[in-house]
């Protein structure tokens, strides 16, 4: 099944934390359709390192913290679940 809607989207939506990847939820993608996940999550991560943040703003760090870490576990997820299925990604 395609990805609905923008990939990109869907990329800082999982970093938003409003929806998470599981197994499950990954049955219904295709090969090319984890890449271009996998692209857009590193698309969207590179966005967050860009950031300057100011270092007494700690709240603003912790945030931006947070949404990487939501990243890196999707990407982990993802990779994960090509690996034991033997998808190449």
């Amino acid at each position: 099944m395609a990805i609905a809607g923008s990939p990109k989207k869907l990329a800082q939506d999982l970093a938003e934390g409003y929806m998470s990847m599981t197994p499950p939820m990954l049955r219904q993608y295709t090969a090319t359709d984890m890449k271009t996940i996998l692209n857009n999550i590193a698309i969207v991560l590179r966005d967050l390192r860009q950031q300057t943040i100011p270092a007494e703003d700690v709240m603003a760090i912790k945030q931006r913290n947070t949404k990487m870490s939501r990243l890196n576990q999707a990407s982990v997820v993802i990779r994960s679940f090509c690996k034991k299925r033997r998808i190449p990604v």
